[in-house]
């Protein structure tokens, strides 16, 4: 079928947005893994980061699998004693968006589900999620050669609005027949051809020392290129040092970028090698830093391996950038034109752990390129790492941890699991709001959220002094709520995903109008657990012993006397208990103190959370700790262990 009309050039055809995967490796039921600008594959080692890309290449066609792919049944799914057995069936499911040249080419939808899954015998097929066709026969039309499709609707009494119909014709007439004859929806074959408008993968494994593989990845996409240029077509047996010539021609443009990037390089060749029987089977890359002394990269060192891979990478931005610019340019030539010429494929840039053996400017330069590459309109990103800085330079949306349950893949994606619930579509920006970077989200084990600045400020401090350590060296994440209702909803997102929690709050905290920590708030988030998961400090005890209803006030009034006459002296005299056992006798303990210190002191705090810092920064001893404290410091540090 010839569809004659205008494309739009300058955005991909196919563009895959999600995928899900089942039955392949640890990967036996994941689901929703975006494809974005860019996503961020975290995790610990081994807990299927690489599955995951390369269940991605599974998808678009560039991966064959082969039986070890195939997950392993669970235990449970087993019987006991028994060998242990394969799953029967895998599958990789693409959630993808179609361009206007793919919906009326493929007579489909904007938005479709397309999906490419084996058996047993490992045969790769094709299959789109839509209307059912009522009769079978029609719903895999791809196994059918010419002559049995034109018998189908001659039977059928179908014929194809083209006066020269094609199998492509007679395969689009027969699914238009079966779709409108359709009480249900289903998996059917997809329409042939529709595998070939599946995005592009470029691979740029860090985990190998290989710059020649990340040169080869670089020039693939030209060779390819180069290999549909209509003036080299009919002449295949001379037209090979054509292609080395190009590619040559190319490639020079990534040696004098080396050696932009590394002085210290006095000469960088790239030799294509390049043969139609084999396709574009590498770019030997060979540098020197005397001139007249080259050497094949893979017997230089480490460090020269890395950098230069880190070079390779930047030109292929380059090379994107240019394609973009090239489709913007031939689209505006031919808007005027009729066509039938299909737009771009989306290229996928995947990058496995590019941070190993980089130091932290390497890996700030890679975070950059990452950005610049997944700018250009037609390439998505995909990026496994373990780099910190990587995982906090984008939008937590945008993360995936991958984590190992029962020897098995799942996934965890903040708020992916509440679609619905409006606060998730804000929950990384709360997050971000209280200070929690994305490693922390992901790989903390325990979260201490406090009030304010006034906590935020003075627990570390006071946490070390009680405990001999860090709050960061317990793995404890320290954040302020600010008395952002927000704070409770990742409270509660952190608290169903099996994150130990505690919230520590002032007592008269629950006093204050329209406060977020009143019982009926805090058990509308909590449930009935909220004395598992709040405490308040200064309590009236069991034994109806004097309260403190803040953290200032649980202090000693000895105590405050020897901090406060060592840092904040005052003008006349000393400070005694007696005038700070006289603040206790006003509302509000803490406020009266302060504002005593500053009156009284020609050095006095700037504010309460000042007051506080400079306080237990001066504490020398832990038994100054108001008990209380110490064993929420004790009960804390537990759970994180």
């Amino acid at each position: 079928m010839v569809v004659e009309k205008k494309t739009q050039r300058g955005r991909p055809s196919v563009q895959l947005n999600s995928f899900s995967v089942s039955g392949f490796r640890s990967l036996q039921d994941v689901s929703g893994i975006p494809v974005s600008k860019p996503t961020i594959l975290a995790g610990h080692n081994d807990g299927g980061k690489s599955a995951v890309l390369d269940a991605l290449g599974f998808l678009v066609g560039s991966l064959k699998a082969v039986e070890d792919d195939r997950s392993y049944l669970s235990s449970s799914d087993s019987s006991e004693g028994s060998a242990a057995k394969r799953c029967s069936e895998t599958f990789v499911t693409g959630e993808f968006t179609l361009d206007e040249w793919e919906q009326e080419v493929f007579d489909l939808p904007s938005e479709v589900k397309v999906r490419r899954w084996v058996d047993s015998d490992l045969l790769p097929k094709w299959e789109i999620w839509g209307p059912l066709p009522d009769d079978e026969r029609l719903r895999n039309l791809s196994q059918y050669q010419l002559p049995q499709l034109k018998s189908l609707a001659a039977e059928l009494e179908i014929k194809p609005s083209s006066n020269n119909p094609r199998k492509a014709d007679f395969e689009s007439c027969l699914r238009d027949h079966g779709r409108k004859n359709s009480t249900t929806e289903g998996w059917l074959s997809a329409p042939s051809g529709l595998n070939q408008r599946m995005p592009k993968i470029l691979l740029f494994d860090g985990k190998e020392n290989r710059p020649d593989d990340s040169v080869k990845t670089a020039l693939s996409g030209k060779f390819h290129s180069h290999m549909q240029d209509p003036e080299l077509k009919g002449r295949l047996q001379n037209v090979e040092d054509d292609i080395k010539e190009r590619l040559s021609i190319d490639a020079k443009s990534l040696c004098d970028h080396i050696r932009e990037r590394c002085p210290e390089l006095s000469e960088v060749f790239v030799e294509p090698d390049v043969s139609f029987q084999h396709g574009f089977r590498g770019a030997p890359l060979r540098i020197a830093r005397v001139a007249g002394e080259s050497v094949s990269l893979d017997r230089s060192g480490l460090g020269s391996n890395r950098r230069v891979s880190l070079a390779v990478w930047e030109w292929t931005s380059e090379l994107l950038a240019e394609e973009e610019i090239d489709t913007k340019e031939q689209s505006k030539e031919n808007s005027e034109e009729v066509e039938s010429e299909p737009p771009p494929v989306q290229t996928i840039v995947v990058y496995d752990e590019p941070d190993t053996h980089l130091d932290y400017y390497h890996q700030r330069k890679v975070m950059q390129l990452i950005r610049n590459q997944a700018a250009i309109p037609h390439v998505s990103v995909m990026v496994a790492t373990h780099s910190m800085n990587l995982i906090d330079g984008v939008d937590i949306s945008d993360v995936v941890h991958l984590k190992l349950e029962n020897h098995r893949t799942a996934t965890e994606r903040i708020g992916a699991d509440e679609v619905g619930d409006a606060i998730d579509l804000h929950l990384g920006r709360i997050a971000a709001a209280l200070g929690l970077r994305n490693s922390v989200l992901l790989h903390e084990r325990c979260f201490l959220a406090v009030e304010g600045d006034t906590e935020q400020r003075a627990f570390p401090l006071l946490f070390r002094l009680c405990e001999g350590l860090s709050l960061q060296a317990a793995g404890i994440a320290l954040w302020a709520c600010f008395n952002n209702e927000g704070a409770l909803h990742l409270a509660r997102y952190l608290i169903k995903h099996k994150r130990m929690f505690m919230l520590v709050v002032d007592a008269d905290s629950r006093d204050i109008p329209r406060s977020m920590f009143k019982d009926r708030k805090l058990r509308e988030y909590f449930g009935e657990k909220v004395d598992d998961h709040v405490t308040f400090i200064g309590e009236t005890g069991d034994d109806g012993s004097e309260n403190y209803p803040e953290l200032e006030a649980l202090f000693a009034d000895e105590t405050w006397t020897a901090i406060s006459n060592e840092i904040w002296p005052k003008n006349e005299g000393t400070w005694s208990a007696a005038d700070f056992a006289a603040c206790r006798k006003e509302k509000k303990f803490s406020q009266s103190v302060l504002e005593m210190l500053q009156t009284g002191s020609d050095i006095g705090p700037g504010g309460k959370p000042d007051m506080m810092y400079r306080f237990s920064l001066a504490l020398k001893d832990p038994r100054d700790v108001p008990q209380q404290l110490r064993e929420v410091f004790a009960q804390v540090r537990e759970m994180a262990s």
